[in-house]
């Protein structure tokens, strides 16, 4: 039986039913194959995911055999246990792998470090942490400092208040991790931004292609961050 409350009382499995005119589609299909490939070389692992919303990738790879579950503070199923990701109630080392996908940019910068501090303690040692997140010094929103003085924040103040640039987040990663590889998706390059808040469903092949070629981490709107316990 589902669970809703917050922003899924409000919009509904809106990562399932997914508007061709949602701003941020390019960025989360490109993500979510990412994040598909890399598990492909998890299949016996441990796996939970941290803030999974409504559970999309769990229940996809719930039914291909692998051993996952979900957490998120507004939402519960079958597989999706309600809880806060700063104090899960979960017990320590219990997982191979810990996936925290576009989740601690929504919290203020203290309950960052619990949560960081959270994941580590999750997994056991040697354990790996995929962990996204948006990058407040992305190009469109550096050149818009230097021409105007304001930078282009990654969605408004109130839903992300620990919006910050990626530098920030490698800093508050290495406390607890090691970090084995920082990747970008979505070069915000002025033209393709454009295009993508103005018809993001017919800039999808677009992202595909400059994922490929301009994917400077500092760059892009996303990070992806790869890191393991010691």
């Amino acid at each position: 039986m589902q669970n809703r409350s917050g922003e899924y009382a409000e919009r509904g499995n809106y990562h399932e039913e997914m508007r061709p005119d949602w701003v941020y589609l390019p960025v989360y299909l490109a993500k979510k194959e990412r994040v598909e490939r890399f598990l492909a070389g998890f299949k016996e692992a441990r796996i939970i995911d941290l803030g999974c919303g409504e559970g999309v990738l769990v229940r996809a790879f719930r039914e291909r055999g692998y051993n996952i579950t979900g957490m998120d503070l507004n939402y519960s199923s079958e597989w999706v246990r309600q809880g806060s990701i700063l104090e899960t109630g979960l017990p320590g080392g219990s997982f191979d792998l810990v996936l925290c996908l576009d989740v601690i940019e929504h919290l203020g910068f203290a309950d960052q470090e619990r949560a960081v501090a959270e994941m580590a303690r999750l997994l056991r040692s040697g354990g790996t942490l995929l962990l996204t997140v948006p990058n407040l010094a992305h190009l469109a929103s550096r050149l818009s400092f230097l021409v105007r003085g304001k930078l282009i924040r990654t969605s408004s103040i109130e839903r992300h208040p620990g919006d910050r640039p990626i530098g920030e987040y490698r800093e508050l990663l290495k406390r607890h991790f090691t970090i084995r590889a920082c990747e970008g998706i979505f070069p915000t390059f002025p033209l393709i931004s454009l295009l993508t808040v103005k018809k993001p469903a017919w800039s999808v092949p677009l992202h595909r292609l400059y994922n490929r070629l301009f994917a400077l981490p500092a760059w892009c709107f996303l990070s992806v961050f790869t890191c393991q316990k010691g």
